[in-house]
């Protein structure tokens, strides 16, 4: 397939920049094999000169992770391409993305530089570079409102100093799908050298059109365009890699040009994001909603069962969601696990593996039956007790029902340092308490902005999965877990979010300690 459209997936860099989103090396690791393994183009894997932390991200994953060219941004400055060059130094396939404003807002109010001064800026970042990488991508950071004219002189000098990839961001999701298609149509005609480049798009979704403005830069040449898993990214996001992938495919006669991606990857790949990041997604989000695939009303049903083209234009196999509910117990072995997991797309290796069927094991004890999402949680390792420094060892409840009762509750929990804390607290209700106790603890000083529980499986047995959204020293924490006990769950998803909040402050500490 010569004519395709590339993907380039942003989570690990723009798509990290979503309040509560941020991931640690390791949980970056995760996301980025799991990215490769679903056929992605190219990572961009971070923002090397940013911080030692994100420098360290962008190596690791450069060092380790195969099959998809590992990309790092850079600034058109000196200092920060030679750190991305850096980053990249061990990667199989490499590529320094530099980018620079366009528009004639950015270049007054934020660079204050002329439109000279960052024409001549940006064939200078991408010449230098290109000295360390033969792979060099140019962004024209908000071209969608930057004057046409001026954006095909940038791009020509681009492509002159060896750029081979043009990116057109809609940095601020500004632009409507014809307008942005007619923009590439302008530059596939006056870019001088167009014909050695690959157009790219990168589009926000501020007034909800990035797909679309997507779609119609695609419809006009781009054979490049950046996303993120489950649209995430700064604001309301990016670009949702399923939706366009899915409508390329979709849509194969009207589009005329597909993608590499391994869509039955898409869903199991949507719900790690989620695993790592403690983000969920709206149940009617395109493709990988919980609802994507259902039908309630009667009139539905009935064409489903006669065809189910009737009201499903792509069947949820397609794109690795299971229709059988399948069900194991506690007398089901190994190898049935294994195979169960494949089929709902996650390839384990031998040690997760292991890891896997002591959680299933001890999760079979405790339910008559072991659901599909049940086996989804425990292939994510959605336990919420899985990152430090705190660990989360007993929770007990204590108190009566009733208008008058005070509950109280107390906890246990281990430091990586090898302390054992305890501490108790009373509140409104059972978790008001659990929560109190463990905040004491922990000595975390959080607002609590959200809390929610739900059944992921069925039965009176179910799985429950907690979700908590706290606020703290200025920024969104997300956290989420499962468990059979729903307070148990509670407390291991305000534990997971203590940890992230921790390991932030960890780094930060860290960055002014090198600064």
């Amino acid at each position: 397939m010569n004519d395709f459209v590339r993907i380039f997936d942003t989570t690990l860099r723009d798509g990290e920049q979503s309040p509560g989103c941020s991931m640690t090396t390791p949980q970056k690791l995760v996301m980025a094999r799991a990215l490769a393994e679903l056929g992605v183009d190219v990572i961009e894997a971070g923002f090397a000169a940013a911080s030692p932390d994100d420098f360290n991200a962008v190596a690791s994953i450069a060092r380790e992770v195969k099959g998809s060219r590992v990309a790092a941004l850079a600034r058109c400055q000196r200092q920060d391409i030679e750190r991305a060059a850096a980053a990249l130094e061990q990667a199989e396939a490499g590529r320094i993305h530099v980018f620079i404003a366009t528009s004639d807002i950015h270049l007054a109010h934020k660079l204050r530089m002329s439109r000279a001064e960052a024409l001549e800026a940006a064939a200078a970042g991408v010449e230098l570079a290109r000295r360390y990488c033969e792979d060099v991508e140019f962004s024209a950071e908000d071209a969608s409102r930057s004057d046409p004219a001026y954006l095909a002189e940038v791009m020509s000098a681009a492509v002159e100093a060896g750029a081979t990839t043009l990116n057109v961001p809609d940095t601020v999701g500004y632009a409507i799908p014809a307008e942005y298609g007619a923009m590439f149509a302008y530059l596939s005609a006056h870019v001088r050298g167009i014909e050695k480049a690959i157009l790219s798009c990168h589009c926000h979704d501020d007034l909800g059109l990035a797909v679309a403005n997507s779609l119609a830069a695609i419809q006009n040449g781009a054979r490049q365009v950046e996303c993120t898993i489950n649209g995430i990214g700064e604001r309301a996001g990016n670009a949702a890699l399923e939706e366009i992938v899915m409508a390329l495919r979709t849509r194969a006669n009207h589009f005329g040009v597909g993608t590499r991606i391994k869509t039955q990857r898409l869903y199991p790949t949507s719900r790690q994001l989620i695993a790592v990041t403690g983000s969920a997604v709206a149940r009617n989000k395109a493709i990988i909603g919980e609802n994507a695939f259902a039908h309630e009303s009667g009139i539905h049903q009935h064409g489903m069962l006669r065809n189910r083209e009737t009201y499903e234009i792509m069947a949820p196999e397609d794109v690795g969601v299971s229709r059988s509910q399948l069900v194991l117990g506690k007398h089901s072995g190994r190898a049935a696990l294994s195979d169960r997991l494949r089929e709902l797309g996650f390839e384990l290796d031998e040690a997760a593996l292991n890891q896997a069927f002591a959680h299933f094991k001890a999760l079979a004890d405790k339910k008559k039956e072991v659901f599909d999402a049940d086996l989804e949680a425990i292939a994510l390792g959605s336990t919420g007790n899985e990152q430090g420094p705190w660990r989360l060892l007993g929770v007990q409840i204590n108190g009566a029902i009733g208008r008058d009762a005070v509950p109280s509750a107390s906890v246990r929990l281990a430091h990586e340092s090898g302390r054992i804390v305890q501490e108790a607290a009373v509140g409104d209700g059972p978790v008001h308490a659990i929560f109190a106790a463990i905040e004491r603890a922990t000595a975390a000083v959080i607002k609590l902005r959200q809390y929610q529980v739900r059944s992921i499986s069925t039965g009176e047995d179910a799985q429950g999965e907690a979700r908590i959204e706290v606020e703290a020293d200025g920024r969104d924490y997300r956290g989420r877990a499962v468990s059979t006990d729903i307070l148990e769950a509670s407390a291991l998803a305000l534990v997971e979010v203590i940890n992230r909040l921790e390991r932030r402050r960890a780094l930060a500490a860290q960055e002014e300690a090198v600064a």
